[in-house]
């Protein structure tokens, strides 16, 4: 019986050699570093950026985008890319914290969370069990999300009365309470994705949904839990953001779920899914916080703010693909 070893392997001119593969991915870790040493330069060469009150700024920013971002990592991870949907998500939760607020500051935290898990993860089903395009099922959210918020509001914001909340705006110990969140949910995350199965599956899912399925895996239920969690922890930083601004508003999430995104792809997590974590997450968020930070104190207009950001964005995306992480 003929062999059918050379059929199933690689031809051994296709195979890319150890020394190959390996000049293959130290070349954006080299670049990476070089960025990161360059970032930290001009920190120190600007003045103010080490302030008490530049820092305190920064790490808030951090916070809220950070919230967010760890959240989107999740649906990254599992082969969806992102979710459009988040900021006006983020936005809506803000007046569903006011709203409730009246009810005691427990359940009004219990119900934003609740609807941020229910928004979010009712996309996840959408696109996990009808296989739909996570891009198109966001964007339809977004607008639904939008109008209904706006019908119901009648355009206005909600605003906090009384200090029920003012506990939320505290810090835990020297730490930032909004800071302090984003670190908790980052430990918890990354327990999840690094010692659980459900935190294999995603791994799985995202870079093989195939294979996942022919070890006996049904993707949508991995798929629903992503989704759910980067909505529940958008509906944290929704909290967090009320509590801190005194009012729930469509205008605080604008521009949240291109910040998150930016985050996730400045931290190396693969946009194609299934490789990342959301610690490198927390540092792409404090990357970004940083650039910004840098640029706003350097008197750079919003427009080239804005310009420059994407920029990097697009320049990690490249050295995702560079490094071989397609």
């Amino acid at each position: 019986m003929k062999s059918t070893t050379g059929a199933l392997s690689m031809p051994r001119e296709s195979r890319p050699s150890l020394g190959a593969l390996a000049k293959r991915l130290a070349w954006p870790v080299l670049v990476r570093g070089i960025a990161l040493l360059a970032l930290f330069a001009w920190a120190l060469a600007t003045p103010g950026f080490f302030s008490k009150t530049s820092l305190l700024a920064l790490l808030t920013t951090v916070a809220f985008i950070g919230c967010v971002a760890v959240g989107m990592t999740f649906i990254t991870l599992t082969g969806n890319i992102m979710s459009f949907s988040l900021g006006v998500t983020l936005s809506a939760a803000t007046m569903v914290f006011v709203a409730a607020l009246p009810s005691g500051v427990l359940p009004a935290i219990a119900l934003t969370l609740l609807f941020g898990g229910a928004v979010s993860g009712l996309q996840g089903w959408i696109v996990g069990y009808f296989r739909a395009n996570p891009i198109i099922v966001s964007m339809a959210a977004m607008a639904l999300i939008t109008g209904a918020a706006t019908w119901l509001s009648e355009g206005r914001g909600l605003y906090l009365e009384g200090g029920a909340s003012d506990w939320l705006k505290g810090s835990v110990g020297p730490v930032p309470g909004p800071l302090a969140a984003l670190l908790a949910l980052t430990a918890a995350g990354q327990f999840v994705l690094s010692f659980t199965r459900l935190g294999r599956q995603i791994y799985l899912i995202g870079s093989n949904p195939r294979a996942a399925r022919a070890a006996g895996i049904e993707p949508w239920p991995t798929i629903v839990f992503a989704y759910v969690t980067a909505g529940v922890f958008t509906a944290i930083a929704a909290v967090l953001i009320a509590a801190r601004y005194g009012s729930g508003d469509m205008q605080h999430g604008i521009g949240y779920d291109y910040h998150a995104i930016s985050a996730i792809v400045l931290g190396g997590t693969a946009i194609q899914g299934g490789r990342g974590s959301v610690v490198h997450t927390l540092v792409g968020a404090l990357l970004l916080a940083s650039v910004q930070g840098l640029l706003l104190l350097h008197g750079f207009s919003t427009a080239m703010q804005h310009l420059l950001t994407g920029l990097l964005v697009l320049f990690a995306i490249l050295l995702q693909y560079r490094g071989g992480t397609r």
